[in-house]
């Protein structure tokens, strides 16, 4: 059973987020890889693909936890990197059907734990998706298998963790095509998020504690 407290946090996210809408409309500015660009970036890959992860929130007895997955080393891109379950949307498919998709295809999560709670800001990489942020609670129990040809490694982070944003950091790199760019990094215990999964996680935190201002009240 759901405690009263537990409850309450289930109702805060939800009601900080975008509704389910297939336009893909957002209440926030959408984010991505070249708002942290130095270098004004040498390529703009167009027309952005659409795809969506699924911020899986596990409501765990000690709190909320996040899913995440570190991809397989054989892949041609984004090896060994942390992700949120996900990948491109289907053609007529709906971001939190992708997700949905694509976290059962991952890691064998069954669609039926999970519980819609909205959209989270959109996120546009380097490498040309469009994404959507799907939120999700997880109830347990629940089993999680990798599968091999894409997951190398699933793993649990504290919610509370990733929103403190003591554990935020901005670190520099270049691109393939040499470009300076700046990205967010988090390190839980001997995992690093970073990149486009960490810009994710931060702009979720953004979302939820620093909200824009809504209109003037009426005098």
């Amino acid at each position: 059973m759901t405690s009263p407290a537990a409850a309450a946090q289930r109702d805060w996210i939800t009601g900080r987020l975008d509704p389910l809408s297939v336009d893909g409309a957002s209440s926030h500015p959408v984010r991505g890889d070249l708002d942290l660009y130095i270098d004004s970036p040498s390529h703009r890959p167009a027309p952005l693909k659409a795809a969506a992860v699924l911020f899986g929130l596990v409501e765990r007895p000690s709190g909320l936890s996040v899913i995440f997955t570190r991809r397989a080393d054989t892949l041609r891109s984004h090896t060994g990197q942390v992700a949120l379950p996900g990948g491109r949307c289907d053609p007529g498919e709906t971001p939190w059907a992708a997700a949905l998709r694509e976290a059962e295809e991952e890691v064998g999560l069954d669609p039926s734990h999970v519980t819609l709670a909205g959209l989270s800001t959109p996120y546009r990489t380097g490498t040309g998706y469009h994404v959507i942020p799907v939120v999700g609670f997880v109830k347990p129990p629940f089993a999680l298998t990798a599968n091999p040809d894409e997951v190398a490694d699933i793993f649990e982070t504290p919610f509370s963790f990733l929103m403190d944003l003591a554990n935020h950091q901005r670190r520099e790199g270049r691109t393939p095509a040499g470009d300076l760019r700046r990205f967010y990094a988090i390190t839980w215990q001997e995992q690093l998020i970073w990149g486009a999964t960490a810009g994710m996680v931060r702009a979720l935190r953004d979302r939820l504690y620093d909200p824009p201002p809504g209109p003037d009240p009426v005098t």
